[in-house]
Protein backbone atom coordinates (compact mmCIF):
# COMPACT_ATOMS: atom_id res chain seq x y z
CA UNK A 1 0.00 0.00 0.00
CA UNK A 2 1.23 3.33 -0.75
CA UNK A 3 -0.14 6.92 -0.63
CA UNK A 4 -0.05 10.53 -2.26
CA UNK A 5 2.65 12.85 -1.02
CA UNK A 6 1.93 16.61 -1.63
CA UNK A 7 4.80 17.04 -3.10
CA UNK A 8 5.87 16.06 -6.78
CA UNK A 9 9.24 15.84 -7.75
CA UNK A 10 10.31 17.64 -10.52
CA UNK A 11 12.63 16.96 -14.21
CA UNK A 12 16.14 17.28 -14.32
CA UNK A 13 18.10 15.78 -16.59
CA UNK A 14 20.81 12.85 -14.68
CA UNK A 15 23.85 13.84 -14.12
CA UNK A 16 27.26 12.70 -15.20
CA UNK A 17 30.38 13.27 -13.43
CA UNK A 18 33.44 10.93 -13.20
CA UNK A 19 35.23 10.67 -10.22
CA UNK A 20 38.76 10.00 -11.94
CA UNK A 21 41.20 11.71 -9.87
CA UNK A 22 38.44 13.72 -8.30
CA UNK A 23 36.49 13.23 -4.34
CA UNK A 24 32.78 13.57 -4.95
CA UNK A 25 31.78 16.87 -3.36
CA UNK A 26 27.99 16.27 -2.97
CA UNK A 27 27.05 14.85 0.74
CA UNK A 28 24.01 13.82 2.17
CA UNK A 29 23.78 13.49 5.91
CA UNK A 30 20.64 11.47 6.98
CA UNK A 31 20.07 11.93 10.89
CA UNK A 32 17.47 10.12 12.43
CA UNK A 33 16.48 10.68 16.31
CA UNK A 34 17.01 8.25 19.17
CA UNK A 35 17.34 5.16 16.47
CA UNK A 36 17.70 2.01 18.26
CA UNK A 37 20.35 -0.18 16.62
CA UNK A 38 18.81 -3.49 17.40
CA UNK A 39 15.90 -2.80 15.83
CA UNK A 40 17.17 -2.38 12.13
CA UNK A 41 17.56 -5.94 10.37
CA UNK A 42 21.26 -4.75 9.40
CA UNK A 43 22.12 -5.15 12.81
CA UNK A 44 20.29 -8.57 13.60
CA UNK A 45 16.41 -7.34 14.05
CA UNK A 46 14.21 -10.62 13.82
CA UNK A 47 10.54 -9.07 14.70
CA UNK A 48 10.57 -6.22 13.05
CA UNK A 49 11.33 -5.86 8.97
CA UNK A 50 13.23 -2.76 7.85
CA UNK A 51 13.41 -3.47 4.08
CA UNK A 52 15.13 -0.19 3.40
CA UNK A 53 17.80 -0.27 5.95
CA UNK A 54 18.23 -3.50 4.54
CA UNK A 55 18.82 -2.13 1.15
CA UNK A 56 20.68 0.83 2.50
CA UNK A 57 23.49 -1.76 4.05
CA UNK A 58 23.51 -3.48 0.98
CA UNK A 59 25.21 -0.58 -0.97
CA UNK A 60 26.88 0.97 2.01
CA UNK A 61 29.32 0.39 4.76
CA UNK A 62 28.11 -0.68 8.02
CA UNK A 63 30.31 0.34 11.14
CA UNK A 64 29.48 -2.87 13.95
CA UNK A 65 30.95 -0.23 16.70
CA UNK A 66 29.64 2.56 16.74
CA UNK A 67 29.32 4.83 20.23
CA UNK A 68 27.56 8.00 21.28
CA UNK A 69 30.03 10.83 22.85
CA UNK A 70 27.67 13.83 25.04
CA UNK A 71 24.50 12.55 25.64
CA UNK A 72 21.27 13.49 25.44
CA UNK A 73 20.49 15.15 21.89
CA UNK A 74 21.75 18.66 22.05
CA UNK A 75 25.17 17.50 23.46
CA UNK A 76 25.17 14.85 20.92
CA UNK A 77 24.27 17.44 17.80
CA UNK A 78 27.57 19.60 19.45
CA UNK A 79 29.59 16.80 19.17
CA UNK A 80 28.59 16.16 15.69
CA UNK A 81 29.22 19.80 14.32
CA UNK A 82 32.63 20.55 16.51
CA UNK A 83 33.90 17.07 16.10
CA UNK A 84 34.90 16.69 20.12
CA UNK A 85 33.47 15.62 22.92
CA UNK A 86 31.97 18.62 25.09
CA UNK A 87 30.06 16.45 28.34
CA UNK A 88 32.78 16.70 30.58
CA UNK A 89 32.47 20.87 30.37
CA UNK A 90 28.81 21.58 30.48
CA UNK A 91 25.07 20.51 30.15
CA UNK A 92 22.66 20.86 27.07
CA UNK A 93 23.86 23.91 25.50
CA UNK A 94 24.39 26.11 22.30
CA UNK A 95 27.10 26.20 19.89
CA UNK A 96 30.10 28.33 21.76
CA UNK A 97 31.48 31.31 20.07
CA UNK A 98 34.86 29.32 20.11
CA UNK A 99 33.33 26.10 18.16
CA UNK A 100 34.24 25.07 15.15
CA UNK A 101 31.43 23.99 13.23
CA UNK A 102 31.76 21.92 10.24
CA UNK A 103 29.21 23.36 8.08
CA UNK A 104 31.03 27.15 8.57
CA UNK A 105 34.23 25.71 7.30
CA UNK A 106 32.49 24.22 4.32
CA UNK A 107 31.00 26.89 3.77
CA UNK A 108 34.84 29.06 4.12
CA UNK A 109 35.48 26.32 1.25
CA UNK A 110 32.64 27.16 -1.03
CA UNK A 111 30.55 24.16 -0.34
CA UNK A 112 26.87 24.76 0.47
CA UNK A 113 25.60 23.38 3.21
CA UNK A 114 21.61 23.13 3.51
CA UNK A 115 19.79 21.50 6.72
CA UNK A 116 16.03 20.49 6.72
CA UNK A 117 14.92 19.52 10.22
CA UNK A 118 11.84 19.14 12.51
CA UNK A 119 13.71 19.17 15.42
CA UNK A 120 12.21 21.80 17.50
CA UNK A 121 14.87 21.58 19.77
CA UNK A 122 17.37 23.72 17.31
CA UNK A 123 14.76 26.48 17.68
CA UNK A 124 14.68 26.68 21.48
CA UNK A 125 17.06 28.34 24.01
CA UNK A 126 19.61 25.40 24.29
CA UNK A 127 20.07 24.96 20.56
CA UNK A 128 19.71 28.47 18.74
CA UNK A 129 22.97 28.45 17.69
CA UNK A 130 22.74 25.23 15.44
CA UNK A 131 20.69 25.51 12.29
CA UNK A 132 22.42 29.43 12.38
CA UNK A 133 25.42 27.92 10.89
CA UNK A 134 24.38 26.05 7.73
CA UNK A 135 23.87 28.28 4.52
CA UNK A 136 20.23 27.94 4.46
CA UNK A 137 18.03 25.73 6.35
CA UNK A 138 14.51 25.13 7.07
CA UNK A 139 12.36 24.05 9.80
CA UNK A 140 9.05 21.99 9.45
CA UNK A 141 6.70 22.22 12.23
CA UNK A 142 4.62 20.17 14.39
CA UNK A 143 7.26 17.44 15.96
CA UNK A 144 6.72 17.01 19.57
CA UNK A 145 6.02 19.54 22.03
CA UNK A 146 6.41 22.23 19.45
CA UNK A 147 4.75 25.79 20.49
CA UNK A 148 2.84 25.62 16.76
CA UNK A 149 -0.61 25.77 16.57
CA UNK A 150 -2.33 28.49 18.65
CA UNK A 151 -5.54 26.93 20.13
CA UNK A 152 -6.70 29.36 22.99
CA UNK A 153 -9.80 27.18 24.29
CA UNK A 154 -9.38 23.69 23.53
CA UNK A 155 -12.21 20.90 23.84
CA UNK A 156 -10.20 19.36 26.90
CA UNK A 157 -12.79 16.56 27.85
CA UNK A 158 -12.82 15.71 24.12
CA UNK A 159 -8.84 15.12 24.31
CA UNK A 160 -8.49 14.16 27.84
CA UNK A 161 -10.44 11.32 27.10
CA UNK A 162 -8.42 10.67 23.44
CA UNK A 163 -5.04 10.21 25.24
CA UNK A 164 -3.95 8.16 28.41
CA UNK A 165 -2.69 10.15 31.20
CA UNK A 166 0.95 9.36 30.61
CA UNK A 167 0.70 11.57 27.77
CA UNK A 168 -1.75 14.20 28.94
CA UNK A 169 -1.26 17.64 30.04
CA UNK A 170 -3.32 21.05 29.92
CA UNK A 171 -0.48 23.23 31.19
CA UNK A 172 1.05 25.55 29.06
CA UNK A 173 4.48 25.30 27.78
CA UNK A 174 4.59 21.66 28.42
CA UNK A 175 5.55 19.19 25.53
CA UNK A 176 2.65 17.07 25.84
CA UNK A 177 -0.10 20.55 25.43
CA UNK A 178 1.72 21.60 22.71
CA UNK A 179 1.31 17.89 21.04
CA UNK A 180 -2.19 17.42 21.82
CA UNK A 181 -2.82 20.35 19.80
CA UNK A 182 -0.47 20.04 16.85
CA UNK A 183 -1.49 16.45 16.57
CA UNK A 184 -5.17 17.86 15.22
CA UNK A 185 -3.32 19.41 12.16
CA UNK A 186 -1.83 16.47 11.08
CA UNK A 187 -4.55 14.91 9.54
CA UNK A 188 -3.13 13.35 5.85
CA UNK A 189 0.34 11.36 5.93
CA UNK A 190 1.56 14.85 3.69
CA UNK A 191 1.35 16.74 6.96
CA UNK A 192 3.32 14.35 9.05
CA UNK A 193 6.51 16.37 9.67
CA UNK A 194 8.47 13.31 8.79
CA UNK A 195 7.15 13.14 5.51
CA UNK A 196 7.79 16.83 5.02
CA UNK A 197 11.60 16.41 6.01
CA UNK A 198 11.60 14.03 2.75
CA UNK A 199 9.88 15.69 0.77
CA UNK A 200 11.53 18.55 1.10
CA UNK A 201 14.88 16.54 0.75
CA UNK A 202 13.65 15.66 -2.67
CA UNK A 203 12.70 19.32 -3.70
CA UNK A 204 16.62 19.93 -2.39
CA UNK A 205 17.87 17.22 -4.89
CA UNK A 206 15.52 18.41 -7.56
CA UNK A 207 16.63 21.98 -7.60
CA UNK A 208 20.61 21.20 -6.60
CA UNK A 209 21.58 17.66 -8.28
CA UNK A 210 23.70 18.70 -11.10
CA UNK A 211 25.40 21.69 -9.13
CA UNK A 212 28.30 20.43 -7.14
CA UNK A 213 30.41 21.62 -4.23
CA UNK A 214 26.97 21.02 -1.62
CA UNK A 215 26.26 19.48 2.01
CA UNK A 216 22.39 18.57 2.59
CA UNK A 217 21.43 17.39 6.38
CA UNK A 218 18.48 15.60 6.51
CA UNK A 219 17.31 15.68 10.57
CA UNK A 220 14.43 14.17 11.33
CA UNK A 221 12.75 13.73 14.83
CA UNK A 222 11.37 10.61 14.59
CA UNK A 223 11.48 7.99 15.64
CA UNK A 224 12.10 9.85 19.08
CA UNK A 225 9.34 10.27 21.19
CA UNK A 226 5.95 10.38 20.80
CA UNK A 227 5.84 7.30 18.25
CA UNK A 228 2.91 9.22 16.39
CA UNK A 229 2.82 7.63 12.84
CA UNK A 230 -0.02 7.18 10.38
CA UNK A 231 -2.31 4.14 11.13
CA UNK A 232 -1.87 1.95 8.67
CA UNK A 233 1.94 1.65 10.36
CA UNK A 234 0.30 0.17 13.61
CA UNK A 235 -2.13 -2.36 11.93
CA UNK A 236 1.36 -4.58 11.15
CA UNK A 237 1.33 -4.92 15.07
CA UNK A 238 -1.97 -5.27 16.73
CA UNK A 239 -1.84 -5.85 20.50
CA UNK A 240 -4.26 -6.42 23.09
CA UNK A 241 -4.27 -2.95 24.54
CA UNK A 242 -7.75 -1.30 24.49
CA UNK A 243 -7.91 2.17 25.67
CA UNK A 244 -6.75 5.92 24.71
CA UNK A 245 -3.71 6.96 22.93
CA UNK A 246 -0.95 5.74 24.47
CA UNK A 247 2.25 6.24 22.19
CA UNK A 248 4.54 8.17 24.50
CA UNK A 249 6.72 6.42 27.33
CA UNK A 250 7.88 7.97 30.51
CA UNK A 251 11.31 8.73 30.98
CA UNK A 252 11.47 6.45 34.42
CA UNK A 253 11.21 2.86 35.13
CA UNK A 254 8.59 0.48 33.79
CA UNK A 255 5.59 0.25 35.57
CA UNK A 256 2.77 0.19 33.26
CA UNK A 257 0.92 -2.97 32.59
CA UNK A 258 1.97 -5.82 30.32
CA UNK A 259 -0.53 -4.71 27.58
CA UNK A 260 0.40 -0.81 27.81
CA UNK A 261 4.12 -1.97 27.29
CA UNK A 262 2.82 -3.72 24.46
CA UNK A 263 1.59 -0.92 23.05
CA UNK A 264 3.95 1.29 23.11
CA UNK A 265 6.67 -0.95 21.82
CA UNK A 266 4.19 -1.39 18.82
CA UNK A 267 3.63 2.36 18.23
CA UNK A 268 7.76 2.29 17.84
CA UNK A 269 7.92 -0.23 15.53
CA UNK A 270 5.48 1.37 13.40
CA UNK A 271 7.03 4.74 13.63
CA UNK A 272 10.00 3.23 12.49
CA UNK A 273 8.63 1.46 9.72
CA UNK A 274 7.57 4.41 8.99
CA UNK A 275 11.03 5.75 8.55
CA UNK A 276 12.00 2.91 7.01
CA UNK A 277 9.30 3.73 3.87
CA UNK A 278 10.92 7.32 4.02
CA UNK A 279 14.17 6.04 3.54
CA UNK A 280 13.38 3.86 0.97
CA UNK A 281 11.95 6.73 -1.09
CA UNK A 282 15.30 8.53 -0.78
CA UNK A 283 17.27 5.46 -1.89
CA UNK A 284 14.62 5.35 -4.60
CA UNK A 285 15.74 8.57 -5.57
CA UNK A 286 19.55 7.74 -5.68
CA UNK A 287 18.57 4.89 -8.07
CA UNK A 288 16.50 6.82 -10.23
CA UNK A 289 19.34 9.74 -10.54
CA UNK A 290 22.32 7.36 -10.08
CA UNK A 291 23.59 9.81 -7.27
CA UNK A 292 25.70 6.59 -5.83
CA UNK A 293 28.38 7.14 -8.30
CA UNK A 294 29.12 10.61 -6.98
CA UNK A 295 27.38 11.37 -3.59
CA UNK A 296 28.56 10.40 -0.18
CA UNK A 297 25.29 9.14 1.41
CA UNK A 298 26.05 8.84 5.75
CA UNK A 299 23.07 7.35 7.59
CA UNK A 300 23.01 7.79 11.70
CA UNK A 301 21.67 8.86 14.70
CA UNK A 302 22.15 10.87 17.50
CA UNK A 303 21.65 8.08 20.37
CA UNK A 304 19.43 5.00 20.57
CA UNK A 305 16.29 4.59 23.44
CA UNK A 306 15.21 1.81 25.60
CA UNK A 307 12.01 0.02 25.06
CA UNK A 308 11.50 -1.53 28.40
CA UNK A 309 14.92 -3.24 28.55
CA UNK A 310 16.71 -3.20 31.73
CA UNK A 311 13.02 -2.30 33.37
CA UNK A 312 13.19 1.78 31.99
CA UNK A 313 11.69 3.69 29.50
CA UNK A 314 13.68 6.28 27.37
CA UNK A 315 17.25 7.76 28.33
CA UNK A 316 18.60 9.81 30.75
CA UNK A 317 17.86 8.75 33.95
CA UNK A 318 19.47 5.11 33.88
CA UNK A 319 22.88 4.09 33.43
CA UNK A 320 24.07 4.70 29.29
CA UNK A 321 23.34 1.08 29.03
CA UNK A 322 23.86 -0.39 25.28
CA UNK A 323 21.09 0.13 23.57
CA UNK A 324 21.70 4.14 24.11
CA UNK A 325 25.41 4.01 23.66
CA UNK A 326 25.79 1.95 20.53
CA UNK A 327 24.18 3.09 17.52
CA UNK A 328 24.07 2.36 13.84
CA UNK A 329 26.19 3.85 11.46
CA UNK A 330 25.93 3.56 7.39
CA UNK A 331 28.40 5.03 5.01
CA UNK A 332 28.49 5.26 1.30
CA UNK A 333 30.98 6.63 -0.58
CA UNK A 334 31.24 7.02 -4.19
CA UNK A 335 35.28 5.93 -4.17
CA UNK A 336 35.14 2.92 -1.82
CA UNK A 337 31.66 2.04 -3.78
CA UNK A 338 33.70 -1.63 -3.94
CA UNK A 339 32.94 -2.08 -0.08
CA UNK A 340 29.56 -1.47 -0.31
CA UNK A 341 27.77 -4.45 1.86
CA UNK A 342 30.73 -5.08 3.84
CA UNK A 343 31.07 -4.14 7.45
CA UNK A 344 34.07 -2.52 10.18
CA UNK A 345 34.60 -3.71 13.23
CA UNK A 346 36.66 -1.00 14.52
CA UNK A 347 35.16 1.55 17.56
CA UNK A 348 33.54 5.01 15.83
CA UNK A 349 32.28 7.46 17.53
CA UNK A 350 30.22 10.32 16.73
CA UNK A 351 32.68 12.87 17.05
CA UNK A 352 33.89 11.57 14.00
CA UNK A 353 31.50 12.72 11.90
CA UNK A 354 32.61 16.16 11.27
CA UNK A 355 36.29 15.33 10.14
CA UNK A 356 34.77 12.82 8.13
CA UNK A 357 32.44 15.33 6.20
CA UNK A 358 35.73 17.85 6.38
CA UNK A 359 38.14 15.17 4.70
CA UNK A 360 35.10 14.32 1.80
CA UNK A 361 34.73 18.10 0.53
CA UNK A 362 38.56 18.41 1.07
CA UNK A 363 39.28 20.24 3.63
CA UNK A 364 41.51 20.93 6.85
CA UNK A 365 40.60 19.29 10.55
CA UNK A 366 41.20 22.19 12.70
CA UNK A 367 43.51 21.17 16.07
CA UNK A 368 40.40 21.18 18.46
CA UNK A 369 39.07 18.40 17.00
CA UNK A 370 39.50 15.16 18.55
CA UNK A 371 37.56 12.85 15.94
CA UNK A 372 38.95 11.25 13.09
CA UNK A 373 38.31 10.94 9.40
CA UNK A 374 36.43 7.80 8.69
CA UNK A 375 37.54 7.71 4.99
CA UNK A 376 40.57 5.89 6.30
CA UNK A 377 38.26 2.67 7.77
CA UNK A 378 36.15 2.76 4.36
CA UNK A 379 39.74 1.75 2.73
CA UNK A 380 40.23 -0.90 5.04
CA UNK A 381 42.73 0.54 7.45
CA UNK A 382 41.75 -0.27 11.33
CA UNK A 383 40.15 2.55 13.36
CA UNK A 384 42.50 5.05 14.95
CA UNK A 385 40.75 4.55 18.28
CA UNK A 386 41.57 1.59 21.43
CA UNK A 387 39.02 3.18 23.43
CA UNK A 388 35.79 5.59 23.69
CA UNK A 389 34.77 7.97 26.13
CA UNK A 390 30.64 8.81 26.40
CA UNK A 391 28.31 10.38 29.14
CA UNK A 392 26.08 12.95 30.13
CA UNK A 393 27.04 16.06 32.04
CA UNK A 394 27.46 15.41 35.86
CA UNK A 395 26.76 11.87 35.82
CA UNK A 396 29.23 8.45 34.89
CA UNK A 397 32.13 8.84 32.52
CA UNK A 398 31.75 5.58 30.70
CA UNK A 399 34.48 3.75 28.81
CA UNK A 400 34.32 1.36 26.10
CA UNK A 401 37.37 -1.00 24.47
CA UNK A 402 34.93 -2.90 22.12
CA UNK A 403 34.86 -6.11 25.00
CA UNK A 404 33.84 -4.10 28.25
CA UNK A 405 32.18 -0.92 29.17
CA UNK A 406 33.25 0.54 32.48
CA UNK A 407 30.52 2.90 34.02
CA UNK A 408 32.65 4.84 36.98
CA UNK A 409 30.63 6.83 38.69
CA UNK A 410 30.79 9.55 41.38
CA UNK A 411 30.74 8.23 45.29
CA UNK A 412 28.10 11.15 45.50
CA UNK A 413 26.37 12.01 42.53
CA UNK A 414 24.83 15.88 43.26
CA UNK A 415 25.59 18.86 42.28
CA UNK A 416 28.37 20.11 44.67
CA UNK A 417 31.83 20.21 42.74
CA UNK A 418 29.75 20.43 40.03
CA UNK A 419 30.48 23.47 37.47
CA UNK A 420 29.46 24.39 34.00
CA UNK A 421 31.86 26.41 31.39
CA UNK A 422 30.14 28.63 29.08
CA UNK A 423 29.65 32.02 27.46
CA UNK A 424 26.75 30.89 26.36
CA UNK A 425 23.95 30.48 29.33
CA UNK A 426 21.72 28.95 28.23
CA UNK A 427 20.04 25.02 28.41
CA UNK A 428 16.95 23.40 27.24
CA UNK A 429 14.37 25.36 27.31
CA UNK A 430 15.32 28.09 29.67
CA UNK A 431 18.23 30.85 30.11
CA UNK A 432 20.54 30.02 32.95
CA UNK A 433 19.51 30.82 36.60
CA UNK A 434 19.60 34.37 37.79
CA UNK A 435 21.68 32.81 41.14
CA UNK A 436 23.96 30.75 38.80
CA UNK A 437 25.24 33.92 36.88
CA UNK A 438 25.43 35.85 40.62
CA UNK A 439 27.93 33.20 41.53
CA UNK A 440 29.97 32.91 38.50
CA UNK A 441 33.70 33.33 37.61
CA UNK A 442 36.00 33.85 35.26
CA UNK A 443 38.24 31.38 34.11
CA UNK A 444 41.14 31.31 32.33
CA UNK A 445 41.40 30.02 28.80
CA UNK A 446 40.92 25.85 28.35
CA UNK A 447 43.14 24.65 25.02
CA UNK A 448 40.06 24.56 22.68
CA UNK A 449 38.93 27.99 23.31
CA UNK A 450 41.22 29.72 21.55
CA UNK A 451 41.95 32.21 24.03
CA UNK A 452 38.42 32.92 25.25
CA UNK A 453 38.08 33.26 28.73
CA UNK A 454 35.09 31.45 30.50
CA UNK A 455 32.15 31.67 33.27
CA UNK A 456 32.45 29.12 35.53
CA UNK A 457 28.88 28.71 36.93
CA UNK A 458 27.82 26.65 39.49
CA UNK A 459 25.58 23.71 38.39
CA UNK A 460 22.97 24.05 41.63
CA UNK A 461 19.78 22.35 42.50
CA UNK A 462 17.73 24.74 41.00
CA UNK A 463 19.42 24.70 37.54
CA UNK A 464 17.03 24.02 34.59
CA UNK A 465 18.70 21.69 32.99
CA UNK A 466 18.89 19.70 36.44
CA UNK A 467 15.14 17.98 36.32
CA UNK A 468 15.44 16.60 32.74
CA UNK A 469 19.08 15.35 32.95
CA UNK A 470 20.91 16.39 36.03
CA UNK A 471 22.61 14.63 39.55
CA UNK A 472 18.41 14.79 41.00
CA UNK A 473 17.23 12.32 38.12
CA UNK A 474 19.88 9.95 37.95
CA UNK A 475 19.64 5.91 39.52
CA UNK A 476 21.34 3.22 39.45
CA UNK A 477 24.47 5.39 40.21
CA UNK A 478 26.42 2.34 41.14
CA UNK A 479 30.33 2.06 39.12
CA UNK A 480 30.13 -1.47 37.20
CA UNK A 481 31.72 -2.91 34.67
CA UNK A 482 30.16 -4.88 32.13
CA UNK A 483 31.61 -7.75 29.86
CA UNK A 484 30.21 -7.21 26.14
CA UNK A 485 31.31 -10.75 25.14
CA UNK A 486 29.81 -12.80 27.34
CA UNK A 487 27.25 -10.21 28.48
CA UNK A 488 25.75 -8.37 25.33
CA UNK A 489 22.61 -7.93 27.43
CA UNK A 490 24.38 -6.27 30.00
CA UNK A 491 22.53 -8.33 32.71
CA UNK A 492 25.45 -9.18 34.85
CA UNK A 493 27.30 -6.40 36.19
CA UNK A 494 30.14 -6.99 38.14
CA UNK A 495 33.38 -5.98 39.18
CA UNK A 496 37.40 -6.64 37.96
CA UNK A 497 40.46 -4.91 39.70
CA UNK A 498 42.31 -5.56 36.63
CA UNK A 499 40.09 -4.74 33.74
CA UNK A 500 38.78 -1.64 35.83
CA UNK A 501 42.46 -0.15 36.36
CA UNK A 502 43.51 -0.15 32.47
CA UNK A 503 39.95 1.12 31.65
CA UNK A 504 40.58 4.01 33.84
CA UNK A 505 43.84 4.88 32.60
CA UNK A 506 42.47 5.04 29.02
CA UNK A 507 39.87 7.12 30.16
CA UNK A 508 42.19 9.56 31.79
CA UNK A 509 43.75 10.12 28.74
CA UNK A 510 40.90 10.67 26.94
CA UNK A 511 39.92 13.20 29.54
CA UNK A 512 43.45 14.86 29.28
CA UNK A 513 43.41 14.59 25.81
CA UNK A 514 39.98 17.20 26.26
CA UNK A 515 40.96 19.35 28.97
CA UNK A 516 38.87 18.07 31.46
CA UNK A 517 38.36 20.24 34.43
CA UNK A 518 39.97 19.76 37.67
CA UNK A 519 36.80 19.16 39.58
CA UNK A 520 35.93 16.38 37.43
CA UNK A 521 38.93 14.01 38.66
CA UNK A 522 37.79 14.60 42.29
CA UNK A 523 34.74 14.02 41.62
CA UNK A 524 35.21 10.60 39.99
CA UNK A 525 38.08 9.77 42.88
CA UNK A 526 40.73 10.05 39.80
CA UNK A 527 44.51 10.90 40.36
CA UNK A 528 44.53 14.69 38.97
CA UNK A 529 46.63 15.92 36.35
CA UNK A 530 49.65 18.35 36.65
CA UNK A 531 48.23 21.61 35.96
CA UNK A 532 44.69 20.81 35.57
CA UNK A 533 42.66 23.55 35.33
CA UNK A 534 41.14 26.00 34.29
CA UNK A 535 42.69 28.72 36.77
CA UNK A 536 40.86 31.70 38.50
CA UNK A 537 40.90 35.25 37.13
CA UNK A 538 41.51 37.95 38.78
CA UNK A 539 40.78 40.19 35.67
CA UNK A 540 43.94 39.98 33.70
CA UNK A 541 43.65 37.84 30.48
CA UNK A 542 45.72 34.51 31.05
CA UNK A 543 47.32 32.43 27.67
CA UNK A 544 45.55 28.85 27.41
CA UNK A 545 47.32 26.64 29.47
CA UNK A 546 49.16 23.66 27.77
CA UNK A 547 47.59 20.11 29.04
CA UNK A 548 50.30 17.26 30.22
CA UNK A 549 50.05 14.35 28.54
CA UNK A 550 50.74 10.89 30.39
CA UNK A 551 53.30 8.94 29.35
CA UNK A 552 53.76 5.40 29.49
Amino acid sequence: MHFEHCYVAGQMPRRNLSLVGKDPMRTVFLLFDSLNRLSLGPYGAKTIKTPNFDRLAARSVTFDNHYVGSMPCIPARRDMQTGRLNFMHRSWGPMEPFDNSFPEILEDAGVYSHLITDHLQYFRDGGATYHTRYTTYEYLRGQHGDAWKADVAPDWPKLKQKYHPLQYSETRGVDQYHHIINRQHLKQECDYPLTKCFDSAREFLDRNRAADDWFLQIETFDPHEPFNAPERFKEDFPTDYDGPVLDWPPYGRVQESPEECAELDAHYRANLAFCDEQLGQLLDYFDAHGLWDDTTLIVSTDHGFLLGEHDWWAKNRMPIYEEIAHIPLFVHHPAYADQAGTRRAGLTQTTDLMPTFLATHGCDVPDEVTGHSLLPVLAGNPSERDVVIFGTFGSAVNVCDGRHVFMLYPEHVTTEGLFQYTVMPTTLNDLFDVDELAQAELVAPFNFTKGARLLRTPALEKSPFNPFFGPMVFFDTETVLFDLLNDPKQENPHRNTDVELELTIAMRTQLLRHDTPAELYARLGLPMPRNAGPTLLSGAAAAPRQVVEPTG
